[in-house]
């Protein structure tokens, strides 16, 4: 069978070659003197004789001589007395010459040659004529077919761009009944990088310097071609300062000198590294960047926490923002500097094996808290506003970016406050006490109730002293007693015991919330800041009553206490602090 996109390409139809090929392979073409039966398709031997205008003259011994069209001796050229060998196309044409064509001749002499000389797996060059369905159409003395897969290794943008380029390739396929033959650049590119890789690989040691081409270019890196074998050169071997993508220091098609940094001969992958053919700048960093120092550096880059320095081309150094300000909080350094912005900093660390410096912007200024202690001295009285609320306490701006913690604790000498937000909101205004101030841990504790005088010292005691009878109000009840105001701010605590002769499983049985009561001071505790009360005892009166009512009480089960207290000496469980 005969391969008819082929057959378009030689010139022929499909009649006039498969006529043509018969007539070759039985002999019956032959040059020189005229055959008995000459017919169209046969090839003749024949000597130039002449030109005329746009033709060949040729005399192939043939009654008349016949004509060549001149373009098909545009490679070769010609001139008078030429020996050719030229296909009969025609006997005669309407002008009664004969045609002739030295091209088809030559292309059949092509095809035999071949077929004669070369085999499948041959290397074979030959221009690329132009591009067809699904790849491209080579001429290596006959037209011969390049899958556009078989092109390259990668697939190139447009396989049209090979059209005129001379190219090498191997011989996949040679199909003689259809006189085609297919050929593949990729696999001979292929073979000979596979050779190339195995002679590289023996070759080249770590620490070599090598030439190679950039191929690709990844976010990550650049791959380059030794030779056979594609080395990776990632971005962070690229320079020793900053390279936000491949792309600022290579491009595709460069050539470039780089050094073997590793060589994996099991898994057949080289790694490369630009910047290391120059000296490190991190080789006398100590000495270039003491700790302590003060430099002048570029904002390169911010993160979220912190900005990275550049103090020269290929050293950087970290600003956390931890070491921004010695006052401000400062949640993203964007808030203080921006990309471009030039600083002075002071070296804190440096890691020379980790290639990190560690610096700091705040350390350039006076620490503001090395100079509170004398500013703010222990009992000196500042007014601030109110900055933040915590469970625990409130926070009291004394001046910008120095604050300190008003603890609830320190809020009344009498008062439970379970949360300041009882007392402050935001922004409030307050005047307190300095309480102390750590200027290691950067911390004032402040206090309120310190503005005055401590009532447990001579008020409470000389108010409410043990054996008086008072009036108060029932705050809150518990399992254990009951919380009784005497007066704003100032609790005692009814102890369960202390309720009834009789025994009290629960306090809400004898009083309710609210409610106003008579009771007996039975111990003030200065030190502790309570206060012990009785019910009972106060509904006893005298002394007299007194022991009728301790009888009655142990008459019932109720066990008396001692002073209002337990069994261990204390005023119940509570733990509460007035």
């Amino acid at each position: 069978m005969v391969d008819y996109n082929l057959i378009e390409d030689i010139g022929l139809d499909a009649t006039e070659l498969e006529s043509l090929l018969s007539g070759i392979s039985s002999g019956t073409a032959t040059g020189g003197a005229e055959p008995k039966a000459i017919e169209p398709g046969a090839i003749l031997k024949g000597r130039v004789v002449g030109m005329s205008g746009d033709f060949v003259i040729v005399d192939v011994g043939l009654k008349s001589e016949g004509q060549v069209d001149k373009a098909e001796f545009e490679d070769t050229g010609v001139s008078v007395g030429d020996e050719v060998e030229v296909l009969l196309e025609q006997m005669e044409d309407a002008e009664g010459a004969v045609v002739l064509s030295k091209r088809k001749a030559d292309r059949i002499r092509g095809w035999e040659q071949i077929l004669v000389t070369r085999k499948e797996g041959d290397v074979v060059e030959g221009k690329v004529l132009r591009k067809i369905k699904g790849g491209l159409l080579v001429d290596i003395g006959v037209p011969v077919f390049l899958p556009a897969s078989q092109v390259d290794v990668r697939r190139p943008g447009d396989i049209g761009d090979y059209v005129g380029r001379n190219v090498r390739a191997s011989i996949l396929k040679i199909d003689e009944e259809r006189k085609n033959i297919v050929i593949s650049r990729r696999k001979l590119i292929e073979e000979e990088r596979e050779a190339a890789k195995s002679k590289l690989l023996g070759a080249v040691k770590e620490g070599d310097i090598v030439r190679g081409t950039v191929t690709n270019i990844a976010d990550f890196g650049a791959f380059i071609d030794l030779g056979g074998l594609d080395g990776l050169l990632h971005i962070t071997d690229m320079s020793w300062g900053r390279v936000n993508h491949p792309t600022e220091i290579v491009k595709i098609g460069d050539e470039v000198e780089v050094k073997i940094l590793n060589i994996d001969r099991e898994r057949e992958k080289i790694a490369l590294g630009l910047k290391q053919k120059e000296t490190s700048p991190w080789e006398e960093i100590e000495k270039k960047y003491p700790v302590n120092s003060r430099v002048k550096g570029k904002v390169v880059s911010l993160m979220s926490y912190g900005a990275f320095v550049a103090l020269e081309e290929g050293i950087e150094g970290l600003v956390h923002v931890s070491e921004m300000s010695w006052t401000r909080r400062v949640n993203h350094p964007s808030e203080l500097v921006n990309v471009g912005d030039e600083v002075d900093v002071v070296v804190l660390d440096i890691n020379k094996d980790k290639l990190e410096i560690s610096l700091g912007m705040k350390q350039t200024e006076v620490n503001p808290w090395e100079l509170v202690a004398d500013k703010y001295p222990r009992g000196s009285v500042i007014e601030g506003k109110v900055r933040n609320l915590s469970n625990y306490g409130a926070f009291v701006e004394i001046e910008p970016g120095i604050d300190g913690l008003l603890h609830v604790s320190d809020i009344s000498w009498t008062k439970k406050v379970a949360h300041p937000n009882e007392l402050y909101k935001k922004g409030d205004t307050v005047q307190c006490v300095i309480l102390e101030v750590d200027q290691e841990k950067q911390r004032i504790g402040l206090g309120v109730k310190q503005l005055t005088e401590d009532p447990w010292t001579e008020a409470i005691p000389s108010a409410y002293r043990p054996g008086m009878i008072v009036k108060g109000k029932v705050t809150k009840i518990a399992n254990f007693g009951v919380f009784v105001e005497l007066e704003e701010g100032l609790e005692g605590l009814l102890h369960i015991s202390e309720l009834s002769d009789q025994k009290v499983e629960n306090p809400q049985d004898v009083v309710k919330p609210g409610q106003e009561v008579e009771v007996k001071i039975l111990r003030v505790d200065t030190d502790d800041r309570k206060i012990g009360l009785s019910l009972k005892r106060a509904q006893w009166g005298s002394t007299a009553d007194e022991e009728a009512g301790q009888r009655r009480s142990r008459e019932s089960g109720s066990r008396p206490t001692r002073g209002g207290m337990d069994d261990h000496g204390s005023l119940g469980t509570s733990k509460i602090k007035f």
